[in-house]
């Protein structure tokens, strides 16, 4: 996928601004969807931070069927495609579409070559073999797991564009801006494969990373304050101003 194809999944929109929602149950991730395709985001994401993921698979099940089509990606929490891919094609078999993945950890490794990356390539076989349809954010140099060297970063983008549809990476943990530098370095070794970003994104940091990246997912920055769980709305429409205008007013 190259950049502007991503862009025409979301009607050439610019910033592709993707709520990520912390589902509790089917009412409380309805209301936080609609407040977010109200807000005209062009999709959302839905985690699952408090349950497994069998827990989580009816509430997919309950949204999809609210919001028949629009955009919606998911994220079952520490889980790789591996597990993933062939859950999703099973959903996608019983009518449940799931237009993205986001896994926290691509498996990338930059200490090996693109010929030795083992468990990235094992996933991206599975993907293929089980037919799953959707997109693949792959988080890459990701907050939360294995560390990795700064001086790593181009290399670890560079192989990720050869095994997702979607570089994605973080600042250092939930709610913490990533750092400019990192985002530069990104994007340029990612060239014409999109880039995510998915942590410290906020309505008045957002301007700094419009050049750089092609997609945001976004919570904590969104979210009422000191509530982990539930939009507030006036946050999500100033961020979407910001990214559609530019302009931090």
């Amino acid at each position: 996928m190259n950049r502007k194809q991503f862009q025409a999944v979301f009607s050439n929109q610019g910033l592709a601004v993707l709520p990520v929602i912390h589902v509790l149950d089917n009412v409380q991730a309805e209301k936080n969807a609609r407040l977010a395709f109200e807000a005209g985001c062009p999709g959302i994401f839905l985690i699952n931070h408090d349950f497994s993921y069998p827990e989580f698979l009816p509430i997919i099940r309950h949204v999809r069927q609210q919001f028949r089509d629009l955009w919606i990606g998911v994220n079952f929490l520490a889980a790789t495609g591996k597990i993933a891919f062939p859950i999703l094609a099973d959903l996608q078999n019983e009518g449940v579409r799931v237009d993205a993945y986001w896994a926290d950890d691509a498996r990338i490794d930059e200490r090996q070559d693109i010929d030795n990356q083992n468990e990235a390539t094992e996933i991206q076989a599975i993907r293929r073999q089980c037919g799953w349809g959707g997109l693949y954010f792959g988080g890459t140099a990701f907050k939360k797991q294995r560390e990795v060297d700064p001086s790593g970063y181009s290399k670890s983008a560079t192989l990720a564009c050869d095994l997702m549809d979607v570089v994605t990476t973080s600042g250092i943990a939930t709610g913490h801006s990533a750092d400019i530098c990192k985002i530069q370095t990104f994007r340029n070794a990612c060239g014409d494969t999109p880039l995510a970003l998915a942590s410290g994104i906020t309505p008045e940091n957002v301007s700094e990373y419009l050049p750089y990246v092609d997609g945001v997912l976004v919570s904590t920055g969104i979210n009422i304050k000191g509530d982990f769980y539930n939009i507030d709305p006036s946050r999500l429409a100033k961020l979407m101003r910001v990214a559609r205008t530019g302009e931090n007013t």
